[in-house]
């Protein structure tokens, strides 16, 4: 492996890590920010929404900005939207003030949107030019940034230390990691470099790939996928505290455990889907999750929630991953197609839990997770669209000279 490609491997499991641990400090302590603001869980999914619209006003815009100035600018300029929307909730906080922290999480939904597309191109591109499957290991670095921060979320809310003083650290965390890491990307153009070997990212709008039906097959198997994983991120630790009448800490401590089977999952699915392929891992995946979420539901106990937690966050392990590498098979096509996957993706991993919310307020939060179970059976039926394609295959395919 040359030394540039394993600086920018390095580089992006800290980004992708970063992200994570970013994201979970704001999610595992959810329920502090509604205790903070006296908000049910209607009006705590009102706040979330407007986070996720944020996200979905800026995730057209992310793959864009990625062709114009480069995935390194682009996680750049999220992560700084990021650290100073970590701020502006902070100062909701500490002024008790909805609009505020409503403004700070809009910037912030803006922030992680433009950050996770621009890191997925990158994994995508270093991915290629490794050779093998290590997208998952990537997202395993998003998990574990997850649970590291929602360890010092437990940890921290145990200790009566303020949200908005957590905040302001990570806004200090994101700022300086996310402006130095990306000079160690893959570079965005391939001068001096073998055509073979040089990374191709595509400098069109990209706008052509919402036609094309695999890869909107391939959106809606990373749809219901996301949507399972986003659900758990914001809604895990309120489900635990308001329908076990746990303490908010046992709520982080589950959200973690929740995070760390995903992680286990992504750290070791490479192989995984090498040998066994994408089709049967996804499906296998996708199982396990709605068997989890159902289990995590219904459990009279913690102990057994935590067991449903285990087998939710083993399943939706891998599923965004994949997509993003089903998306990448063909390298001359593969920034428009990962910016419309990881659009719907992010799409649904934001704005969908937030609707559960106002579901929640008429049946229970943890009640109104099992409507998540409808995507994910939706995203094991339309498995397949994942399956592995080459620029050479697909060339084979659709060749006029082809023998049926």
């Amino acid at each position: 492996m040359k030394p540039s490609v394993r600086a920018a491997m390095f580089a992006t499991y800290a980004i992708f890590g970063l992200n994570g641990l970013v994201f979970a400090s704001w999610a595992a302590r959810i329920p502090a920010a509604s205790s903070t603001l006296g908000l049910g869980a209607g009006q705590t999914g009102t706040l979330l929404l407007i986070g996720a619209i944020g996200s979905v006003l800026s995730l057209p815009l992310a793959g864009l900005a990625a062709a114009r100035f480069g995935t390194g600018n682009t996680v750049r300029l999220g992560g700084t939207a990021a650290g100073l929307a970590a701020v502006a909730v902070a100062l909701g906080l500490v002024t008790v003030s909805v609009p505020v922290v409503a403004v700070g999480l809009f910037l912030f939904g803006s922030g992680i949107a433009l950050w996770d597309v621009g890191q997925n191109i990158e994994g995508a591109d270093v991915e290629r030019r490794v050779g093998r499957t290590i997208m998952p290991r990537f997202h395993a670095a998003f998990s574990g940034g997850a649970f590291v921060g929602a360890l010092i979320g437990a940890g921290l809310s145990a200790l009566d230390v303020p949200l908005s003083t957590h905040l302001v650290a990570v806004a200090v965390l994101s700022l300086a990691v996310s402006l130095w890491t990306p000079r160690y990307f893959l570079p965005d153009t391939a001068s001096g470099e073998a055509a073979s070997d040089a990374p191709r990212r595509s400098r069109g709008s990209g706008l052509g790939a919402w036609g094309e039906p695999r890869t909107l097959l391939i959106g809606l198997v990373v749809l219901g996928a996301a949507l399972t994983e986003g659900a758990a991120n914001d809604w895990v630790a309120k489900a635990t505290v308001d329908g076990l009448g746990t303490a908010e800490s046992t709520g982080a401590v589950m959200f973690a455990v929740f995070v760390a089977a995903m992680t286990a999952l992504r750290f070791v699915g490479g192989p995984l889907i090498d040998r066994f392929g994408r089709v049967r891992v996804l499906q296998a995946g996708l199982g396990s999750s709605l068997v989890g979420l159902v289990l995590f539901v219904v459990a009279p106990s913690v102990p057994l929630a935590a067991v449903g937690a285990i087998l939710w966050g083993a399943g939706a392990a891998l599923g965004f991953p994949m997509g993003m590498s089903a998306a990448a098979d063909e390298p001359e096509h593969a920034a428009a197609r990962v910016s419309v996957v990881s659009t719907i993706g992010y799409t649904a991993f934001l704005a969908g839990p937030p609707l559960l919310g106002f579901l929640g307020d008429v049946v229970g939060i943890r009640t109104a997770l099992l409507a998540v179970g409808v995507a994910v059976l939706a995203s094991f039926l339309v498995a397949p669209a994942a399956r592995e394609r080459t620029a050479a295959t697909e060339a084979l395919r659709t060749s006029p000279d082809r023998i049926p």
